[in-house]
């Protein structure tokens, strides 16, 4: 396998095809926090995208917090950090994009090649303070500062991931055991479930550039609650580092937050001993024996069909001029304007047939007017002077006859089922949703055999929509499944809010929105949600 296959991963069943806009490429990894992706800026700039994991997603605390932090993270502007492009905490799932930087975290530079030379270190803290001096100065803590988030560029290191942890601290995902943090790299203050500060994160710096030097945790591995009992009551065993790092490292790993240097003067540090190196050029060298050869970003992807219909243009003839004729003329227009009419109105019935009509939301509240329109009522007989009677009149004009109803194509009707469990027992049919099955027969289905559960069903077909709450429309659903042939979702990308595009054999499309998804016991596991169906619409 080569190193850009390892780097870019292919998508996977459960990957998401478009976040907010942003067409996906590549998988670039996982973690604590969500899934990252490599996708491209409209100008082609290579962008990393972040998917927050569900359990996060869910806490409405969590969002707050990763609100507050993205506003933050938008005026961090370092050398050595990757710059926030866009992010939405209150998107389906909350996620954000950054710059995108070519090369490998640190972790992997170590597993590849082993411990670090000096002046590579030298110049790895250097960087690293930097940034930490960018993301400090707009009232950031990193809290999780570790050789994963620390990727080394060809212009040496940059910071990744500041503020998300912030945002997570203390969420229900926390409380489940998986605190934000690696052990490993914790500060002994952050181990104790104290308060984080500056002082924490060059802690961690400290770890970060040990890790460099040895190529293995300077706490060593272990159980996480044995590596955070040596970190808080024990003195790290600095004899096993090269000796020229020694003084910083026991400045910056001192037991007490007051007593570790600042991240400014860990730059100053490191550039007083880092000067004869970069008077001979030994900074880049250092560097592009450490990263490797340089791989080959992929490209953008070609942006999938619009959705929404093109508006009708009905070409414009041009008026003579003069005044001859004029008798004649007023005659042509007026028999002009009936035939137009009738031209305008076929053609914009031939557009919503080809193309869909409008999105499900617009149907569902023209539903009534729809509606009505073919019960007599007092609303019905609309004044000629109103668009709906005219183009009506027109034809009843020239006919000599009311216009039959089934003459007249229409969008399908949008119906509201607000209610809909699922469980391993419970299962439902597009055709009658109310009709909740007590078996296994249904269109949608719901089942936990594998993590986060799935649906899935013998004839529908299933697409998670990505985006902001609404993306969802009936046009939206007939194009995502227009040629799906997948008869399962997992949902463990899923959240409250989540959006899932439905189709069943006989041509009904139906929008699930979960309102509750409770995955944790999967014995009792079960899925509610709200469910919108078009019959007869695809």
């Amino acid at each position: 396998m080569t190193h850009a296959m390892e780097v870019f991963q292919p998508l996977q069943a459960d990957d998401p095809a478009v976040v907010a806009g942003f067409r996906l490429a590549a998988r670039l990894g996982a973690g604590g926090m969500g899934r990252v992706y490599l996708s491209h800026t409209h100008g082609g700039r290579p962008v990393a995208i972040k998917v927050v994991r569900p359990e996060l997603a869910d806490d409405p605390d969590f969002r707050r917090r990763f609100a507050r932090e993205i506003k933050a993270a938008r005026r961090v502007r370092g050398a050595y950090t990757a710059e926030l492009i866009d992010a939405d905490a209150d998107g389906v799932p909350p996620w954000l994009a950054t710059l995108y930087v070519p090369g490998p975290s640190l972790a992997e530079a170590v597993a590849r090649r082993g411990p670090l030379p000096v002046p590579a270190v030298l110049w790895l803290m250097a960087g690293v303070a930097e940034a930490l001096q960018a993301i400090h100065a707009e009232g950031i803590v990193h809290r999780d500062l570790k050789p994963s988030n620390v990727l080394l560029a060809a212009d040496g290191p940059r910071v990744i991931d500041f503020g998300i942890s912030t945002a997570a601290d203390g969420t229900a995902y926390t409380a489940t055991g998986a605190a934000i943090g690696t052990p490993s790299f914790m500060a002994p203050e952050q181990a104790s479930g104290d308060e984080a500060t500056a002082a924490t994160d060059v802690f961690a710096l400290g770890q970060t550039a040990a890790f460099a030097a040895l190529g293995r945790p300077l706490y060593g591995d272990g159980p996480a609650i044995n590596v955070l009992y040596r970190i808080v009551h024990s003195e790290p065993d600095l004899s096993l580092l090269p000796e020229p790092l020694r003084p910083l490292l026991a400045r910056c790993l001192a037991a007490e937050p007051a007593e570790r240097v600042t991240a400014a003067e860990v730059v100053e540090w490191c550039r007083q001993r880092l000067a004869g190196h970069a008077d001979a050029g030994g900074g880049p060298a250092v560097w592009r024996d450490i990263t490797g050869p340089e791989v080959a970003v992929p490209g953008p992807l070609a942006p999938l069909a619009p959705v929404h219909t093109q508006p009708l243009l009905v070409p414009t003839r041009p008026v003579p001029q003069g005044g001859k004729t004029r008798r004649r003329r007023t005659a042509l227009i007026s028999a002009g304007g009936v035939a137009g009419a009738l031209l305008v109105t076929s053609l914009a019935w031939s557009v919503m047939d080809a193309k869909g009509g409008p999105g499900h939301r617009a149907a569902a509240g023209s539903s009534a007017s729809t509606g009505a329109a073919a019960r007599p009522s007092a609303s019905s007989s609309a004044s000629p002077g109103s668009s709906h009677a005219s183009a009506s009149g027109a034809g009843a004009g020239t006919s000599g006859a009311a216009p039959s109803s089934s003459a007249s194509p229409r969008e399908p009707v949008a119906t509201p089922y607000p209610l809909v469990w699922l469980d391993a027992k419970n299962s439902v049919n597009l055709r009658n949703p109310d009709d909740a099955l007590k078996n296994r027969e249904g269109d949608i289905r719901f089942g936990c055999r594998t993590a986060g559960c799935e649906l899935e069903s013998d004839t529908a077909v299933f697409l998670q929509v990505f985006g902001k709450p609404g993306d969802g429309t009936l046009d939206t659903c007939r194009l995502m499944l227009a040629h799906e042939k997948n008869h399962t979702l997992p949902l463990a990308a899923a959240a409250n809010g989540t959006e899932i595009c439905v189709k069943d054999a006989g041509g009904n499309i139906g929008l699930f929105v979960i309102q509750t998804k409770s995955t944790a016991m999967p014995d009792i596991a079960f899925l509610k949600g709200e469910l919108t169906v078009w019959r007869k619409a695809a």
